[in-house]
């Protein structure tokens, strides 16, 4: 189905194939997440970290779905706000895209503070601006080429990933079955009763799933696609969760057993020590540089995509200035949103660069509530509206989705709880003042076109 078909011209370029989505997904949630993050799961749920991230990755399995049901019916950018004006009404699709906006725009600046901290732990000298600076350019010029430019870019980062958690997993293995922690592989990771509190356990799942956040990001290239966008988005939403939640598990199961006894000096460098118990300082070198590149570049260059993207979508609503649909002449890229992407993220950086456990929380708690809106909306427009009959696929999968994503949020953390509910507030706020300016509530007509 053509865009045109829901009252839009196409103005971004079609040259993204079901390998260039699942790459760009990959990247998103970065192969080696769990390095700069492990800490702060193992401090919620010590020695059960792949336990955590198994199932952030079962309640994200569902959430894939739903992406997958709403991107057949509506294949244009935009994502959960796309879906949820046209599945549910204009208002709550608007509220939609508002919590997913907390969620983009805090993504970029999240990831410039975290590869910050792991490049000021390795080279103090230099100041964690210099590096956000530097990371921030570089995505921004990268992005201002074009999603074709940017597709060939994440192929170089997502290898280069690969190859380090390659090297990570060879000696850590090596290290474990030569005596180090439990001396092999356990269950003990995936639950152990000793220490098993199922609050604590949620509480590092809500951080955990962190590094499952992007298979959503790859909705908001459905204008890029060529072929079925429908199709390809869930395939590769799916493919790529599966994929990563492997990935995830395999090398913190491997950490978690090689690491058993240890204190760690602080979550920021917990995985790193395990890198240095594994093979020396080069290699807690190479994974402390390794996550800061993935990180403060190759995340952040998808990133800064997904959400000028969104904010495209957004614009070209009426929803936010007409500015920011505005599509350069030579790239056919969103330039003004990438822009303002990139301003917001210094700004950001300036006010969470001490406060990077907010600044996730809210990430999330962004991420999880416009999630759940999502699972709303294949219930209402597929099994109430259309009548698809489809028991498992839109009622069943969604309200399963749906409680898991509501479990999490509730397991949350209450600043971030709070924090998020006074972001909601603000956009109906502006909802209300929009309404009240005469901003149009009404989709697009085809006709127009």
């Amino acid at each position: 189905m053509e865009i045109e078909a829901f009252g839009y011209k196409q103005e971004l370029k079609r040259s993204l194939t079901l390998t260039d989505l699942v790459v760009y997904g990959m990247i998103f949630m970065i192969p080696i997440a769990p390095f700069g993050v492990y800490g702060y799961v193992n401090a919620e749920a010590p020695g059960m970290v792949p336990l955590a991230y198994i199932i952030g990755m079962v309640a994200m399995l569902f959430t894939a779905l739903s992406y997958g049901s709403m991107a057949r019916a509506f294949p244009i950018a935009g994502s959960v706000y796309s879906y949820a004006q046209r599945g549910l009404n204009q208002h709550v699709g608007f509220i939609a895209g508002w919590l997913m906006l907390l969620d983009y725009l805090l993504i970029p600046p999240l990831l410039y503070v975290y590869a910050a901290m792991a490049l000021n732990h390795l080279y103090p000298d230099i100041p964690k601006v210099g590096f956000i600076l530097a990371f921030l350019v570089s995505a921004t010029f990268v992005n201002l080429r074009g999603i074709t430019f940017t597709a060939r870019m994440n192929i170089v980062f997502l290898l280069a990933q690969m190859v380090v958690l390659g090297i990570f997993l060879f000696y850590a293995w090596n290290a474990l079955h030569s005596g180090g922690g439990h001396g092999e592989l356990t269950l003990a990771p995936l639950y152990n009763p000793e220490t098993f509190n199922f609050a604590l356990l949620m509480q590092a799942v809500s951080i955990a799933v962190l590094s499952f956040l992007g298979f959503d990001a790859i909705s908001t290239l459905a204008e890029e696609i060529k072929g079925d966008p429908g199709r390809s988005v869930g395939k590769a939403a799916l493919i790529t969760l599966v994929v990563m939640g492997v990935i995830f598990v395999v090398q913190t199961w491997i950490a978690t057993d090689l690491a058993a006894g240890m204190g760690f000096k602080s979550a920021d460098t917990a995985f790193y020590e395990i890198a240095e118990i594994a093979a020396g300082s080069w290699l807690a070198t190479l994974t402390g540089v390794a996550t800061a590149l993935a990180w403060g570049v190759a995340v952040a260059i998808t990133s800064q995509a997904a959400v000028s993207r969104l904010l495209f979508g957004m614009a070209r609503d009426g929803k936010l200035p007409k500015a920011l649909a505005k599509v350069h002449p030579k790239h056919n890229t969103p330039y003004i949103s990438i822009y303002l992407v990139a301003v917001l993220s210094l700004v950001i950086c300036y006010l969470f660069i001490n406060s990077v456990d907010t600044l996730t929380s809210l990430v999330n708690f962004g991420a999880l509530s416009g999630f759940m809106l999502l699972h709303l909306t294949v219930i209402n427009y597929y099994w109430r509206r259309q009548k698809s009959g489809q028991v498992i696929r839109h009622l069943l999968c969604p309200v399963i989705g749906f409680i898991i994503v509501a479990a999490i949020m509730y397991n949350m953390g209450v600043d971030a709880q709070k924090l998020g509910l006074i972001w909601i507030a603000l956009g109906l706020v502006y909802l209300f003042f929009l309404n009240k300016l005469g901003a149009s509530t009404t989709l697009p007509d085809p006709s127009n076109v």
